[in-house]
């Protein structure tokens, strides 16, 4: 399986865990990359399944099939003005984020495409003073103070990440789908198939 980090750390465990309880005999290998890579490594045959954001529908021997949809949200230390902007009552705005340090996904990565469409149609330039492959750096750093996070929300963990606070962005950014890729023409065994319905249940054999 390839996933880029985001898909790996926080959307796929579950699914692994089930599967590998299901198919003992099998031999999983986990490989990350960027999206391009993901799709490269199916394209050479090293790997069977692809899981990423963007990137996989821009391959013609590539069948990237939707499995899920998320949003965005902004993650600050606690106590930020931003919090206690939205706790008096007012939405948060991108003419908001604008006016501080952001920290989020590099170019490619995780819907930073639509972070940066969301502010260029407003006619932002956002500060983004430090950007990272994967959520738990820019939550890392974001605990610094180094500036408000944007992350996908299944990156963060009410009970894990005590000390940020996350704030509803989903009518700032578009949303993401997150797709599941195999190459065509590609011979899939019936583990395979069985990998692909127990992390996307919607995807059926046929």
């Amino acid at each position: 399986i390839a996933a880029t980090h985001s898909q790996a750390r926080y959307a796929l465990p579950t699914a692994v865990r089930d599967f590998c309880a299901a198919h003992p005999d099998v031999t999983l290998h986990m490989r990350q990359g960027s999206p391009q890579q993901v799709a490269q490594m199916l394209l050479s045959g090293e790997a069977d399944i692809g899981v990423a954001t963007e990137a996989l529908t821009q391959y013609e021997d590539l069948a990237a099939l939707p499995c899920y949809r998320w949003t965005h949200l902004v993650i600050v230390p606690p106590g930020h003005a931003l919090e206690r902007s939205v706790e008096a009552g007012q939405p948060l705005t991108l003419e908001q984020l604008a006016r501080h340090s952001v920290i989020t996904y590099e170019e490619g990565y995780t819907g930073r495409g639509h972070i940066d469409e969301a502010f260029r149609r407003e006619g932002l330039a956002p500060q983004i003073v430090l950007t990272a492959m994967d959520a738990d750096v820019i939550k890392t750093y974001v605990e610094l103070g180094l500036g408000v996070g944007i992350v996908a929300a299944i990156a963060f963990d009410e009970e894990r990440d005590t000390h940020l606070r996350a704030l509803d962005a989903r009518h700032l950014f578009a949303t993401n789908t997150t797709r599941l890729a195999v190459r065509r023409g590609a011979y899939l065994r019936g583990y395979v198939y069985d990998f692909i319905h127990t992390f996307a249940p919607t995807l059926t054999r046929p």
